[in-house]
């Protein structure tokens, strides 16, 4: 029960691998502030982790919209008490070559994904500052230092997040606020599995694609999304006291050790 007495902001909660971190924070103790953008599955999150015994209540927010998480953020802290860590989790996913893209595509991306993590990051350190406490870790992506064909918004996305991240842990430090990075590959998520074209694309993606200039992974697994939540409580907790700044790849030696 290391994060007991401690409130937790997780974007991204209602599946995949923000919903794997809100529920590890919760059997730890902490009281989790589930964000998410579908009100109905990040319900029932919630509701399962209550019924769980554990504390957490659910917050509907589009993390791009700014004044929604500004919002957000002071009802959390009135409900929850002071936030200790935020997991900036939420993302989306739009496929296609660099030249068929849309506006749209591009526009949709950044602002979940990158506008999105600015503006809780923001939200929640402007609150940790007086209280020279805190943590912060962005779930980033392998993609942001690997180009990887047909997801260019996407990869530059998390590109931009993880060096926002980075460039706020430098400026935090002096209020002993700690920001991170961790950066997954291949995860069995939703999303992941949105681009199998049938039964073997966790097969497919362990072996790799050489005409997309993309490597299998070593270890010879998808990673599941508690291998990703493991590292982000690693960063939040005191284990992880003398490191900031850190961008922790998950990803099976996938881009190796790049």
């Amino acid at each position: 029960m290391e994060f007991e007495h401690k409130a937790a902001l997780v974007t991204g909660a209602a599946q995949g691998i923000g919903e794997a971190v809100a529920r590890r924070l919760a059997a730890r103790g902490a009281a989790v502030a589930a964000v998410d953008a579908n009100r109905e599955r990040l319900a029932a999150v919630v509701a399962d982790l209550q019924a769980s015994g554990h504390r957490a209540a659910a917050f509907a927010v589009d993390v791009a919209d700014g004044e929604a998480v500004d919002g957000a953020v002071e009802r959390i802290e009135r409900e929850l008490g002071p936030l200790e860590m935020l997991v900036n989790v939420a993302g989306v996913l739009r496929v296609g070559g660099a030249l068929s893209l849309t506006s749209d595509d591009w526009e949709r991306t950044f602002a979940v994904n990158t506008r999105g993590v600015f503006n809780v990051s923001r939200a929640v350190a402007r609150r940790m500052v007086p209280r020279r406490s805190g943590s912060i870790v962005t779930v980033g992506s392998n993609a942001a230092r690997t180009p990887r064909m047909n997801m260019g918004a996407y990869a530059a996305s998390k590109a931009a997040a993880a060096q926002w991240t980075k460039c706020l842990g430098l400026e935090l430090a002096q209020h002993d606020i700690r920001c991170n990075v961790v950066s997954p590959g291949s995860t069995d998520t939703p999303m992941q599995r949105a681009l199998w074209a049938d039964d073997r694309g966790a097969q497919a993606v362990i072996a790799g694609a050489p005409e997309a200039f993309r490597l299998g992974i070593p270890l010879r697994r998808i990673a599941t999304t508690d291998d990703v939540a493991s590292a982000v409580l690693f960063l939040l907790s005191d284990e992880a006291r003398h490191i900031t700044m850190h961008d922790l790849c998950v990803d099976g030696g996938a881009t190796l050790g790049a």
